[in-house]
């Protein structure tokens, strides 16, 4: 018996919403990888792109433990000599309230081409408000 592989025309691709008020960061962007890889769908294929699209709304109100405030440290490098650049999850939300939720759900996608394509399927707002209402998104309900 051969193993069923889908075909790209095959795999049908919803949109989600996950308002992240309250939540924890960790957990709203392990669902989030989750939906973007496909793993909730019985056809989930680890080498295709399998999964949905996503949306996160108010990222700015998600929430992180243990004093990470202040603890958690994001860096970057220009690609010059000693421009390494770092910045507090406290700094990084004041300035750029999104892209802590950015950086973490991109951490837990594969680091390689299919990461990169997978990581261009999903949006972060820091607000309730998203352009995309046209692609009906379905609200996606966190566990508490």
């Amino acid at each position: 018996m051969k193993t069923y592989v889908p075909k790209e025309g095959e795999i049908i691709k919803k949109w989600h919403v996950i308002d992240a008020d309250g939540q924890v960061l960790g957990r709203v962007a392990v669902e989030a990888a989750r939906l973007l890889r496909g793993k909730h769908k019985p056809q989930y294929t680890p080498f295709l792109d399998c999964g949905d699209h996503v949306i996160v709304i108010n990222a700015a109100k998600a929430i992180v433990t243990g004093g990470k405030e202040d603890k958690k440290v994001y860096y970057s490098h220009s690609g010059y000599q000693g421009h390494l650049y770092e910045a507090t999850y406290r700094q990084l939300t004041e300035k750029h309230p999104e892209r802590a939720m950015e950086k973490a759900i991109r951490g837990m996608l594969p680091h390689n081409r299919l990461g990169r394509k997978l990581g261009a399927q999903f949006r972060v707002y820091a607000g309730s408000e998203h352009p995309h209402e046209a692609q009906q998104p379905q609200p996606f309900a966190m566990k508490k």
